[in-house]
Parts: C-alpha cells; sequence; structure tokens
C-alpha cells in the first residue's frame, strides 16, 4: 500500500515553524536568613527537657543560665545535615551579684558531646538553626 506525499504546502508549513528555545532553568532560591538557635536545655535537677528559640545575639534565660547565641551556621542542601551554633553561657547563681562564664565555643547539632557544656545541674545543646520562616525541619 503506498502512502500519499505530503504536498509542498504542508513540507513549507512544517520548516517555517518556529523552533522555541528551551526556557531557562529557575534561579536557585534565596537561602532563608538564620535568625538564631533552636536550643534543648536538661535540667537535671528535675529531669525535665526544654526546647527553646534563642535569638541571635539576645540573651536568654534557661534557669541560671544565660545562653547568648553569636552565629549560627547550617550545610546548604545538597550536603550532610549539619547545624552548629557558636555560644556564650554564663550563670548567675542564687545569692551571687555577678555571673561567672562557664562556656564559650561551637556546638554541633549532631555531635553534642564534641564541645559540650560541663555543668552539674544543666545540659544544653543546639537542634538547629532558625530562620526567619522559623525554625528549619529536617528535610527528607
Amino acid at each position: 500500500m503506498r502512502r500519499p506525499l505530503l504536498g509542498l504546502a504542508a513540507l513549507s508549513m512544517v520548516a517555517a515553524a518556529p523552533v522555541k528555545a528551551p526556557d531557562p532553568p529557575p534561579a536557585p532560591a534565596e537561602p532563608a536568613k538564620i535568625t538564631g538557635a533552636l536550643l534543648q536545655g536538661l535540667d537535671k535537677t528535675t529531669a525535665r527537657v526544654t526546647k527553646f528559640a534563642a535569638p541571635l545575639g539576645q540573651p536568654v534565660k534557661f534557669g541560671t543560665l544565660e545562653i547568648q547565641v553569636r552565629d549560627c551556621r547550617r550545610n546548604p542542601p545538597e550536603e550532610d545535615p549539619e547545624s552548629a551554633a557558636y555560644l556564650d553561657i554564663e550563670e548567675l547563681r542564687p545569692g551571687e551579684t555577678t555571673a561567672q562564664h562557664i562556656f564559650s565555643g561551637w556546638m554541633f547539632a549532631s555531635s553534642p558531646a564534641l564541645n559540650p557544656l560541663e555543668n552539674a545541674i544543666y545540659d544544653v545543646w543546639v537542634l538547629d538553626c532558625s530562620t526567619s520562616s522559623g525554625p528549619a525541619g529536617k528535610k527528607g
């Protein structure tokens, strides 16, 4: 069986059809601005565990501790998940007038024992960095 040949008019319409260039890839999303850290604390005398947010540069209280987050950093999404915060922690014990500086350094969410706060009453560790849209959740 013979197939009909396309006429010259049909061929010229196919050849004259404009070729559309592919759309450019979307621009990468702006990373969320880090505004602080999400921390967790343990009061060893009551066995209470408390999660709390600590904004960058603003002291927050946890028991007799005053914690200040100086910096918080998070790996980009294409790398292994990791958050780390630089903390300054002071303790003001009851009956004392001046706070005692008890910790300065980086704490890592994935390795809290790497650089821990050593205190007889409290443990504090980093869970994640918080952003302007709220605490970041683990994805995937």
